[in-house]
């Protein structure tokens, strides 16, 4: 057995179970192993050695052994075993994690309370952790979130020594007027259960009081928004969770309940959408116009349904094949690293948000000093046409039934969203594209498709051109320059709708601002798969 000073590694013999072990624990590396060792002394780990950072231990508590019978003679040697159980995350397949517990044994106190003490200041210094949360709950249908609440988060906050006050919302807008009236200073963090519906009302109310806070004019399409120095948690509990999916890589509540606990900060991107002067929404998943802005207001219709409703309202909108005429006008994201079609996913730790946060940045300060006026040396680019649909990502929005999401290499916080233009085309070519997005092709590899990375980008239907010019006026001349030059066509001049985030816009002209890592979620971001997991 051995001793540690205050930097020095500690290593001692335990037991697991009922086999001998050499456990270490190196405080500069803050990463915990154990081993099987036989014989005399610790030995050094084998290929069957377990290790856990101390970023992912949960909480270490000391264990009562009195009472407990042990088959095996060796145990009867000790006449009081000294325990104390490490709670800790232990990964499972397809992103999950899971929460597991070793237990270590010996009969020497000094060292049981060395280890303990050790371990305990070792996960005092994670400040990041959270300790109070604000959790909104949205109970869904038959009480659905308050049960996964219930059942498999509250229990692990309370291990976790996190106190929680619980608002189950009774209204539309609930968690969003609360939080324009709560004292929110008093929290780390506000945790949503329920759908992305839910935490789009938390995020409307979270970036909303940051900015009232602030004395900024959300309303301002050119407004530089305030981050909110409170991080937001998703708890899934909805029918898609797209956007736990796409920041987790999983829509299972106890490893998103597990991400909240370790305290892991992921920033997140947020657009705005504006008519005229006036602010209509934020989203961070999908603004789409067209086949998902017809589906989303022909399910509204048919609430009564349940969620069979989705695919009831995307069939009957692939068959109409309605296609919408319109000028797309946008600001190429010049700063963003990679683009829409390079294969590389934002994952944890992800270099291209990082690299295009830094370009960003050093961007912003040119334009602060005067140096160059950004939008003068980037220039528009304007597309006319008639489209069957018009999307806007800034994450991959991938879900259950679509795992690699609507533009697979989109980023979580490089300050861009990947604009996708389906231009008219015939049905089968649209299921085409529509079947590509549950499959590994590339499905921007069709001639009627056109995708971009953009910064900002406006957008006004044939028929808002003619009746209601409400965009800024110099997005007026630049469409009326540009259309001018292009021979009218035959196409139907009807509008669509916009689908935000799941919400009906109606307004056909819309102006869309991409704000850098506006917000910051308790996650880590969806981690490749470790070539070895560690399994005690």
């Amino acid at each position: 057995m051995g001793a540690m000073g205050a930097a020095e590694p500690l290593r001692s013999v335990l037991w697991v179970k009922q086999q001998r072990c050499a456990v270490s624990l190196d405080p500069a590396r803050a990463l915990l192993r154990w081993w099987r060792s036989p014989g005399p002394g610790a030995g050094d780990p084998g290929a069957d050695a377990c290790s856990v950072p101390v970023s992912e231990i949960i909480t270490v508590e000391e264990t009562d052994v009195n009472g407990k019978q042990y088959s095996s003679g060796k145990w009867q040697k000790m006449e009081r075993p000294y325990a104390f159980t490490v709670h800790r995350v232990r990964r499972a397949r397809r992103h999950r994690w899971r929460w597991a517990q070793v237990t270590f044994w010996c009969a020497d106190e000094q060292v049981h309370q060395l280890w303990l003490q050790t371990l305990r200041e070792l996960l005092e210094k994670l400040t990041s952790r959270p300790k109070h949360l604000l959790v909104f709950v949205n109970p869904g249908g038959k009480g659905h979130g308050r049960r996964v609440y219930e059942r498999k988060v509250a229990p692990l906050f309370a291990l976790a020594s996190i106190t929680a006050e619980i608002i189950v919302t009774e209204r539309a807008n609930h968690a969003k007027e609360s939080l324009y009236e709560l004292n929110i200073d008093k929290y780390d963090g506000i945790v949503c259960v329920g759908g992305d519906g839910m935490f789009s009302e938390v995020l409307h109310g979270l970036v909303g009081r940051t900015q009232r806070d602030a004395g900024v004019d959300q309303n301002h399409p050119r407004a530089a928004l305030v981050p909110s120095p409170l991080r937001i948690g998703i708890i899934p509990a909805g029918s898609t969770d797209c956007v736990c999916y796409s920041t987790v890589g999983t829509n299972d509540a106890e490893t998103s309940a597990l991400h909240i606990i370790l305290g892991d900060s992921l920033s997140m991107d947020v657009s705005s959408v504006h008519h005229g002067g006036t602010l209509l929404r934020y989203f961070v998943s999908l603004l789409g116009y067209g086949f998902y802005g017809d589906l989303i207001k022909d399910s509204e219709k048919k609430r009564w349904m349940g969620l069979v409703r989705y695919d009831f309202s995307g069939l009957k909108t692939f068959l109409s094949h309605h296609c919408y005429e319109g000028t797309v006008s946008f600001l190429p994201a010049q700063h963003a690293v990679g683009s829409p079609r390079d294969r590389k996913p934002c994952r944890a730790g992800c270099f291209v948000c990082r690299q295009s946060r830094q370009q960003l940045e050093e961007e912003q300060k040119r334009s602060l000093y005067g140096l160059e006026s950004t939008e003068e040396v980037e220039e528009w680019k304007v597309i006319c046409g008639q489209f069957l649909a018009i999307n806007a990502t800034n994450m991959s929005c991938a879900c259950p039934r679509s795992p690699r999401g609507l533009s697979p290499a989109a980023h979580l916080g490089d300050g861009s969203s990947d604009l996708i233009l389906i231009r008219k085309c015939s049905r089968f070519n649209f299921l085409r594209f529509l079947v590509r997005h549950t499959n590994q092709g590339d499905q921007f590899d069709f001639t009627f498709v056109e995708v971009y990375r953009v910064k900002k980008f406006q957008f006004v239907s044939k028929t808002a051109g003619d009746e209601d010019s409400s965009v800024e006026g110099r997005g007026k001349k630049r469409f009326g320059q540009l259309c001018s030059d292009h021979p009218p066509c035959s196409c139907a001049a009807s509008s669509s709708s916009w689908n935000c985030d799941g919400e009906v816009l109606n307004s056909s002209a819309v102006e869309v601002r991409v704000h850098c890592q506006l917000v910051r979620l308790f996650a880590r971001g969806i981690e490749e798969p470790p070539r070895r997991e560690w399994h005690s």
